[in-house]
């Protein structure tokens, strides 16, 4: 094979023209497709124990390739490309992109204080931000520091869908959590996306850099995503959507309603494992297999049909399986 890769690296580990081991299943069932998917995966198991590699299988997200399930086989190593987390009291293993936030329980609203605008200065920032609430007295954290998480900060985002228009995205996540990018491009999945910058923000002046809040993006129409953790009844700090101020007690569920979830915040070591068995820790791999349940994603494309037992079309459901032959000598 031969792509033009932007980032050659480390000899045959990464380069533009590499070997690889590529197989396609065809049935006229499900049950077929994983019949052939568990054949493959077996396959893969006996290869790399021959081959005495230290590897991991984890949960993959599809991508491009599309389909319903994939999951990746990584060579554990410290120079990896590929960030994992697993949890060691399961078993459960998942690259970042494929991860799940453990969502919390949602809190009652009832008895906690309205939400106040306070003027906050020149705090355009997380750090900023924080450093004024701990020396503000606010009566909500009397007895503890205010940290990153008690804040809610808004990305924006430009996304556009193939064939369609730029349109305005709004991501909310706990302000001591960064938005992942190989994380968010999986939850955009096949839309273009960029940060925006000075010029549009000048486009949209209700737009205040540094202080954007729930309340103003949803009043203008822009679509507002969130982390699984903001839960209805949690409280937070956040932009009141004018230059120096902020709204504290802002409450999911009661101020504030998102048009829905997304997976972009990145994932840590501690995090809680998505099965409920314990904290997750990170390591680095090397992808050395892909295995995907394709489906009817491209028979459908194609209306590839086949005559059935009953004489009548089937359409077939596929899978997907390759190993990179070049890349392991390099592993």
């Amino acid at each position: 094979k031969y792509r033009d890769e932007a980032r050659p690296r480390a000899g045959i580990l990464r380069g533009r023209e590499f070997i690889m081991k590529d197989s396609y299943s065809f049935d006229l069932a499900d049950d077929g497709l994983k019949t052939a998917y568990h054949a493959h995966r077996e396959a893969y198991q006996k290869m790399f124990a021959r081959m005495a590699i230290r590897y991991v299988i984890v949960s993959a997200v599809s991508g491009a390739m599309g389909g319903s399930a994939s999951e990746e086989f990584l060579a554990e190593s410290d120079i990896g490309e590929d960030t994992f987390v697993r949890c060691p009291q399961s078993g459960y293993a998942a690259n970042v992109e494929a991860v799940i936030t453990a969502v919390p329980e949602s809190r009652p609203v009832a008895g906690l204080p309205e939400a106040q605008v306070h003027d906050t200065g020149d705090t355009p920032t997380i750090a900023t931000l924080v450093e004024w609430a701990n020396g503000a007295g606010l009566p909500q954290f009397e007895g503890r520091t205010v940290t990153g998480a008690d804040t809610l900060k808004n990305v924006l985002l430009k996304i556009r869908q193939p064939g369609g228009d730029w349109e305005l995205l709004a991501i909310g996540v706990p302000g001591d959590r960064e938005v992942d990018d190989k994380r968010l491009g999986a939850a955009l999945d096949t839309a273009d996306y960029v940060l925006l910058d000075d010029a549009d923000f000048a486009e949209y002046p209700f737009l205040k850099k540094g202080y954007i809040g729930p309340k103003g993006l949803l009043a203008n129409g822009v679509r507002y995503l969130v982390d699984p953790r903001v839960v209805d009844g949690t409280s937070w700090i956040t932009g009141a959507d004018e230059p120096g101020r902020h709204v504290v007690g802002l409450v999911a569920g009661r101020d504030f309603a998102p048009d829905g979830t997304i997976e972009a915040a990145e994932v840590r070591d501690g995090d809680p494992s998505p099965d409920g068995a314990g904290p997750l820790v990170s390591a680095r791999g090397i992808e050395i297999g892909h295995i995907f349940q394709l489906g009817r994603k491209y028979t459908d494309t194609f209306a590839a049909d086949v005559l059935g037992e009953d004489g009548k079309p089937v359409r077939l459901t596929m899978g997907s399986y390759g190993v990179g032959v070049s890349r392991l000598v390099a592993v």
